[in-house]
């Protein structure tokens, strides 16, 4: 594979880049870890958590989420600090799909799995099953949450193993329909509690 120069300078040679060293900066904000969890809230300005102008970019980490039951993990928004989760959002859902004993291997794009100024949960993953090794791992991003004049931009990417055995990457994005701030997150699954696992949030400078 070629590499990128700059300068007719190999990237692998370059000794500083810049002003494109300013990148900004990743700072841990809070961690919640699941104990047959029925929800993972981040509500701004509760127990250390901040999800305010003070970032333009959020990004939440999850790792290794078991469910206790066969189910989805899913996430939505609010702007009334958690009184209620149910911005409407409008979202997209594709995910690649490949099988342990190479059965299949697909790229669908999933309308079962997607919203259309829909106010409830959005769904992460295809859904996971509760044998001792299922997890699901990946991340979250959310774009200027405080902002009032745009709609609040979201990206997730996500990797989980399905409860047929397969290996499925979804990749889901959208934006909650609201100029209102949003000021809490929450994580939950379609059924059951999260009997394991941690989320991460943190911002970017």
């Amino acid at each position: 594979m070629a590499l990128i120069k700059l300068n007719n300078k190999a990237v692998s040679n370059a000794t500083s880049f810049g002003s494109i060293t300013s990148l900004g900066s990743m700072t841990f904000i809070k961690k919640l870890t699941a104990s047959s969890s029925a929800t993972l809230s981040f509500v701004d300005g509760t127990d250390g958590v901040v999800l305010d102008d003070t970032y333009k970019e959020y990004v939440f980490t999850y790792n290794n989420i078991h469910p206790s039951a066969n189910s989805q993990f899913t996430f939505n928004m609010s702007t009334d600090s958690g009184s209620n989760y149910n911005v409407a959002k409008t979202t997209t859902f594709f995910a690649p799909v490949h099988a342990e004993n190479n059965s299949e291997a697909s790229l669908t794009y999933k309308t079962a799995y997607d919203l259309a100024q829909g106010t409830g949960f959005q769904g992460l993953d295809l859904g996971t099953d509760t044998n001792n090794d299922s997890s699901i791992s990946g991340k979250l991003l959310l774009f200027n949450p405080s902002s009032t004049t745009f709609v609040k931009h979201f990206i997730s990417n996500t990797q989980h193993m399905h409860g047929n055995a397969y290996s499925v990457n979804p990749f889901v994005s959208g934006y909650g329909n609201t100029v209102s701030a949003v000021n809490a997150i929450r994580f939950q699954m379609t059924s059951g509690n999260i009997d394991a696992g941690d989320i991460c949030l943190y911002g970017i400078a």
